[in-house]
């Protein structure tokens, strides 16, 4: 099974040891990309992958109070894991693609929330 795992900091191992969660548990069945921009590249140089774990703060200004409760994505100058899923919607819908499985890491509570819920309203529409 393909894994694709973003993250700017973190390792498969770190997020296994916090969650205890055995789909991290392998660390080896996981390719790595660290920002936006390596995301998109893999997605369009090697497809989708079957699983995907997100990580919301992919860059140091992401970890601000003011991008912590109420983020304005909009003024975000690095794209963040929110901005990950929205591109992965709307390469999935272009595509006619079906949503890889998925898990959010994050530790960002509001930005976890995002992501989720911009992912299930595009399952959702499928339906």
């Amino acid at each position: 099974m393909k894994k694709l795992f973003l993250d700017d900091v973190r390792s498969v191992d770190s997020v296994f040891m916090n969650t205890i969660d055995p789909i991290y548990e392998n660390k080896n069945e996981w390719d790595i990309v660290r920002s936006f921009d390596e995301f998109v590249s893999y997605i369009e140089e090697k497809g989708l992958p079957e699983f995907i774990s997100f990580d919301h703060d992919l860059d140091f200004d992401h970890y601000k109070p003011e991008n912590q409760q109420d983020i304005d994505y909009d003024k975000m100058e690095i794209k963040s894991g929110f901005h990950a899923a929205q591109w992965l919607v709307n390469y999935c819908s272009n595509n006619k693609l079906k949503l890889p499985n998925y898990k959010v890491h994050s530790m960002n509570i509001e930005g976890k929330i995002n992501i989720e819920r911009i992912l299930e309203k595009f399952k959702t529409i499928l339906k």
